[in-house]
């Protein structure tokens, strides 16, 4: 049975448009109408949804087509259509970057698009730019544009002039820093760390009221997925998960899938607990460990039980930040060295310019998991890999992923739902059925 919703895809002509503002600003005014709105991002991200999830009031999930599948992307459409009043799309970069790109994934789910075009330092020309991205594909219905950062009503008017006809102005928005969200190393910088965000998405919200996009968009239809059923492969485990400030680098479909086959989730801290709860397996997210690498260091008690457990064998998987937490020594953007939990061996080390970003797949014993690489630093002396990513289109090797006791350790962030099986022996000692 199909579903239908109102439905818009937020793109851009590339990143650092103004994106995730106007998807917050959209999510927040219908929020704020008595609408049940529901919010996905395309691709890997941690930051961005967590604004998204602030102003729209409900869970933001991520939508792929390469790390997730086509089927899974089908299946939370149609979920959200069944409930909500309003779903929204943020995309990834500009409309057609990547393999698939926004502009596939728009296709494939036949949702219409609206461009975000930062038009400072342009006018006319933006034009230009709105008819090319509108056009160079069919297979899309793009619906008009989001015109950024205006400096003026001139600006905005010379713009709607310009603009033809098949390819309307959906709003104009002025610069103002009281609507910008704050920016570091990674993305956007997480909501507790921000001062006056609720405000900051109402006065973002006020400045579409008047606009095209305060009103609903066209209805879209989805149909219900073909997807297997979950099986209880993890019935009876108990799995901590680090969460707090160093570690928050979590997909919600992640934990979900885990419950889902059966084990108990048991968050704890290692920033504020002297050790994690009793449990059969552990995992150690991403996140900002460099931002709490004195607190991180000084908490004795947890780097104790946590070598207990890693002494003992039983199953952990530490990514990205969770690694470096892993590791002997991390180096933070000051060049202050802490100790870190010392698990295995390895130095990590901040870095000045970007590490390694994109897809990737984890060949992993247990088997292919999909994934992603996004960091700013970099580890020496770690332990010889049992095992590199596979970079989606390059041949390259890709991060390595190394292996101790029952320690999983590498850069790369899993996407659970991309093979369920090869997750459930990841978490629990001896064969599982996949």
């Amino acid at each position: 049975m199909q579903a239908r919703c109102p439905a818009l895809f937020i793109s851009a002509m590339a990143s650092g448009q103004g994106k995730t503002t106007v998807t917050a600003a959209l999510a927040r005014y219908h929020r704020n109408q008595g609408r049940k709105v529901r919010v996905f991002k395309t691709g890997p991200d941690y930051l961005d949804p967590q604004i998204l999830q602030i102003a729209s009031g409900a869970p933001v999930e991520p939508l792929d087509l390469w790390m997730a599948g086509e089927e899974y992307c089908r299946d939370q459409l149609y979920r959200a259509a069944r409930e909500a009043d309003l779903i929204l799309i943020e995309g990834a970069m500009g409309l057609l970057d990547g393999e698939p790109s926004s502009a596939d994934l728009a296709a494939r789910f036949n949702l219409p698009v609206a461009v975000v075009i930062n038009a400072k330092g342009m006018a006319q020309t933006t034009a230009a730019v709105a008819y090319g991205l509108a056009n160079y594909r069919r297979d899309f219905q793009c619906v008009g544009i989001i015109a950024n950062a205006l400096g003026s009503e001139r600006h905005l008017s010379l713009i709607a002039e310009s603009l033809p006809s098949q390819v309307p102005l959906l709003a104009g928005i002025f610069r103002d820093d009281a609507i910008a969200l704050p920016e570091r190393h990674l993305g956007l910088v997480q909501p507790y760390e921000q001062q006056g965000l609720e405000q900051r998405l109402d006065q973002a919200a006020a400045a579409i009221a008047h606009t095209p996009l305060a009103n609903l968009p066209a209805t879209a239809t989805f149909k219900p997925a073909l997807l297997p059923a979950v099986r209880p492969m993890l019935a009876g485990a108990r799995i901590a998960v680090a969460r707090d400030a160093a570690f928050s680098f979590i997909y919600a479909a992640n934990l979900r899938l885990l419950q889902e086959m059966g084990a108990e989730v048991l968050f704890f801290s290692p920033l504020e607990d002297s050790e994690p709860p009793p449990a059969d397996a552990l995992w150690l997210p991403g996140g900002y460990p460099e931002l709490h690498a004195e607190r991180l260091s000084a908490n004795q008690a947890m780097k104790a039980a946590l070598k207990r457990f890693f002494m003992d064998g039983r199953p952990m998987l530490a990514e990205c930040g969770g690694m470096l937490y892993a590791q002997e020594t991390l180096t933070d953007q000051q060049d202050r060295i802490f100790a870190m939990a010392g698990l295995i061996p390895g130095a990590g080390e901040m870095r000045a310019k970007r590490g390694c970003q994109g897809m990737q797949t984890a060949p992993l014993p247990e088997g292919d998991v999909r994934a992603h690489a996004h960091h700013h630093s970099r580890s020496h002396g770690t332990l010889p890999p049992i095992a590199y990513g596979r970079r989606q289109r390059h041949p390259a090797p890709g991060e390595v992923i190394v292996r101790s006791k029952g320690l999983t350790a590498t850069y790369l962030h899993l996407f659970f739902p991309s093979n369920p099986g090869a997750v459930a022996n990841l978490f629990r000692p001896g064969p599982t059925e996949v």
